[in-house]
């Protein structure tokens, strides 16, 4: 059975309203009594409603993180900062992983404003702009476009794609091909594509392995492409695409760097750590999640922001180049 608060009351030997006093910090209290009182709470397990307490006028210090796929090393190290700084400022997460579903996105959208939160971080995209703009919360989007009124953080993709094909031709290639996921040219990831593109100068193949098949999918056709351009470079537009590149190269008994040279991007600590020899692209994920936090916290206090905020990128060299 849920404790009530009239239990607690109950047990601590106090009033209901005393209770209430305890809970949202208001009024006089001795500390005898406020100790009976968090004591009661403790012993049956009660638990203060903040939606009732945001009902009230309260603010829940609650914060929504909507993405796509959590399992995902770059997002999982994204979100862990984020939790981080936000825990920092007085707010609790409520992370939603939308599996690149629109109805369950859709649903986390509903549930996240039905419980009255402070805010919401996206980086989902599968839903319209109405869905997005009929939410009151203030919410910050990272890398993807969701309505005209919400700010973006971003790490600078066409820059970064640039800096890839820069790379790449510095080190001698010439059959040069890009890998990317379902992203397109209208979302900022998409910008990567565009950057790499634009520095070659000429039409270079851009062929999409999806995100969502399985890696054995995947891997199949990774090797198709190889086959097919048969490239001495190639620019892959996420580092665990990249990593599983190198696999199938192998695999071909291709050398990396000596007959395939291969850059990635993200530059998540995992990489840096664990797969260090992967040259790739790094986004600053200590920064993004500071701004991200920051310019959130600014919406929620009702200040003025920017639409659009862009952060640097830089080159972790690696040996796959």
């Amino acid at each position: 059975m849920v404790a009530k608060l009239t239990d607690v009351a109950e047990l601590a030997g106090v009033s209901p309203t005393t209770v209430s006093r305890v809970i949202n910090k208001k009024g006089y209290l001795s500390q005898k009594t406020i100790d009976k009182v968090q004591a009661a709470m403790r012993e049956l397990g009660y638990k203060p409603n903040n939606l009732a307490r945001s009902l009230q006028g309260k603010s829940a210090k609650l914060i929504g993180l909507i993405f796509p796929n959590i399992s995902n090393i770059f997002y999982a190290e994204l979100i862990e900062r984020l939790e981080i700084e936000l825990f920092k400022k007085g707010y609790k997460t409520i992370i939603c992983n939308s599996e690149s579903d629109p109805i369950k996105e859709r649903e986390y959208l509903e549930m996240l404003a039905a419980n009255q939160v402070d805010g919401i971080i996206s980086s989902s995209h599968n839903l319209g702009i109405d869905d997005y703009q009929r939410v009151e919360a203030p919410i910050v989007a990272f890398d993807r476009n969701l309505a005209p009124n919400i700010p973006i953080i971003s790490s600078d993709n066409f820059e970064g794609g640039k800096l890839a094909a820069q790379t790449l031709e510095k080190n001698g290639c010439k059959r040069i091909i890009m890998i990317t996921g379902n992203d397109n040219s209208e979302s900022p990831t998409g910008l990567r594509q565009l950057g790499f593109s634009y520095h070659l100068g000429k039409t270079i193949p851009v062929v999409k392995v999806p995100n969502n098949l399985s890696n054995l999918r995947r891997e199949m056709e990774i090797n198709s492409i190889i086959g097919q351009y048969e490239p001495d470079g190639i620019f892959v537009s996420d580092d665990l695409t990249a990593i599983l590149t190198i696999k199938v190269a192998h695999q071909r008994g291709l050398s990396i760097p000596q007959d395939l040279k291969i850059i990635g991007y993200d530059g998540t600590e995992f990489i840096q750590n664990f797969y260090p020899q992967l040259a790739t692209i790094k986004q600053p994920l200590g920064e993004i999640a500071n701004l991200t936090v920051e310019v959130l916290l600014k919406k929620i206090a009702g200040e003025k922001t920017n639409r659009d905020y862009v952060l640097p990128i830089a080159l972790h060299p690696g040996n796959s180049i």
